[in-house]
């Protein structure tokens, strides 16, 4: 049986873009990593023209979800870029969840495995340390965004990195849960990612687009 897949309209694209916009500015921390993103994202031929990073404004939560329609895929997969988007510096705050916190109740959805490390998180003793093992429900979860439309696989290309990020703490509601050292072979979240990647080059690929602008 055939299975009918999400596309994305310029208009979800580009409210998509403000969400992530909101997420990267809610801790009021606009970091090198950050912008570095918005940038490639705004030079995308797939877009059609240049999108100026002057564009783009924060969202508010019903707006997005407005935008994004009922299909509760096109939501999951947004939220799964929002977590992204968040920890694209190593550190996921509270402002940034209560960002996209505020994004899951407009779209009636909750990320179970954020919610869950959260109450983990909050019960242990602030200097204790956590098992990298905490964030195998948020890998799991990762890992199940659908690829099945072309502006989203080029937007993933150009999010995720193509080469190793530096070393970095990886703090989530202002406790580390690890130090990620150069070697990537060792950071789990930076294989979710790869992966992402690799499946987003894969279907631009069997679509017939080229894919070296981003090897």
């Amino acid at each position: 049986m055939k299975t009918d897949h999400p596309t994305y309209t310029q208009a979800q694209i580009s409210a998509w873009l403000r969400g992530l916009m909101s997420v990267a500015l809610a801790d009021n921390d606009y970091s090198d990593q950050e912008r570095t993103l918005f940038d490639q994202i705004s030079h995308s031929d797939e877009w059609g023209e240049e999108i100026p990073i002057s564009s783009f404004e924060p969202i508010s939560a019903q707006e997005l979800a407005d935008a994004l329609g009922s299909d509760r895929r096109v939501g999951q997969n947004f939220l799964r870029m929002a977590v992204m988007m968040a920890l694209a510096d190593g550190k996921y705050t509270d402002t940034e969840d209560r960002i996209i916190q505020e994004f899951c109740t407009a779209l009636d959805q909750e990320i179970t495995p954020i919610n869950e490390l959260r109450i983990k998180l909050e019960s242990a003793s602030h200097h204790e340390e956590h098992h990298p093992d905490l964030l195998e429900p948020v890998k799991e979860w990762l890992d199940h965004m659908d690829i099945h439309d072309s502006r989203l696989a080029n937007l993933i290309c150009k999010v995720v990195p193509a080469q190793c990020p530096f070393e970095r703490d990886i703090v989530l509601f202002g406790r580390k849960i690890m130090h990620i050292p150069a070697m990537c072979e060792i950071n789990p979240l930076y294989d979710q990612l790869v992966g992402l990647r690799f499946r987003s080059l894969s279907y631009l690929a069997d679509k017939g687009e080229d894919v070296s602008k981003y090897c």
